[in-house]
């Protein structure tokens, strides 16, 4: 860190993607982060211990209401799905005004992602994938073996790189992906999430977990940035309606729902979330 001096900025942590605070994944938010070097913002993601905390900064943009760092414990994301949530909550909860009613555009290291109200829920349009296609023979097996399944148990799997480097599996139900028992060594610096679907009437559509060997937090509550490459991946091969509801988190006893729509060409996700701790930060 540098030695610059210390002041007080306002702070929020923020439960993101559940309709009742604490079954969500939390989000740090540091609101006034102008003059703070990436190598402080960094140290202080670190130290929150939390899957990400977000910086927010005036915008360079000319479009953009407001723009974002995005930090896990070890490095800078370009985008990620709950900080953008949880960012743009803190953001119009303290004080921000869109320059467009209704919509707020983000500014992040992906570029700009758009933001709005829907069915009382903040959601944002999902960037484009920046890889994506069927991973090879090589990291399928090694798929198998990290998620402890046979081979023919993976009905599909696809890179889904929308910041994070994501790859995508779909198992043939909610149960097969509430039973696994991943084996972290065998799946080694891959990042995976897994999908299935639940029996028609349930509650919900899919059932989602996401794998993160070598970070803290080795499953990830509930992970928005998958959630959106797997929607596009699921609605690009007609395996998903054009809106549906999916579980994460349930293996960790929490109660994440994530809420996917394709419309008027876009694919939008949204959870609710929640501002659960208020104040200031020294940093």
């Amino acid at each position: 860190m540098t030695s610059k001096p210390l002041r007080i900025r306002p702070f929020h942590q923020v439960d993101v993607f559940s309709e009742e605070p604490y079954l969500g994944n939390p989000l740090a938010v540091v609101v006034d982060a102008e003059d703070l070097s990436g190598e402080t913002m960094q140290h202080f993601a670190n130290w929150t211990n939390l899957s990400e905390t977000t910086f927010l900064l005036p915008p360079t943009h000319p479009e953009a209401d407001y723009k974002v760092r995005i930090f896990t414990g070890s490095e800078e994301f370009p985008f990620a799905g709950h900080p953008t949530l949880g960012s743009a909550h803190t953001w119009l909860q303290t004080g921000g005004v869109p320059k467009t009613e209704g919509v707020l555009v983000q500014e992040c290291g992906a570029g700009l992602v758009r933001v709005k109200h829907d069915a009382g829920r903040l959601a944002f349009a999902a960037p484009p994938l920046t890889r994506f296609g069927p991973v090879d023979e090589d990291i399928r097996a090694r798929l198998a073996a990290g998620l402890r399944l046979p081979a023919d148990a993976l009905l599909d799997a696809s890179w889904l790189v929308n910041g994070p480097t994501w790859i995508g599996v779909l198992l043939r139900s909610a149960e097969q992906v509430l039973a696994i028992e991943p084996d972290l060594v065998a799946m080694g610096d891959l990042k995976v999430g897994v999908i299935g679907p639940h029996e028609p009437g349930a509650a919900v559509d899919f059932e989602v977990r996401t794998f993160i060997p070598g970070d803290a937090m080795v499953e990830d509550p509930v992970t928005g940035s998958f959630n959106a490459g797997a929607a596009q991946w699921l609605f690009g091969s007609g395996r998903a309606p054009r809106e549906y509801v999916a579980a994460q988190g349930t293996a960790l006893g929490r109660a994440g729902r994530v809420h996917v729509k394709a419309e008027d060409g876009e694919i939008w996700v949204g959870g609710a979330s929640a501002t659960c701790i208020q104040g200031t930060v020294l940093l």
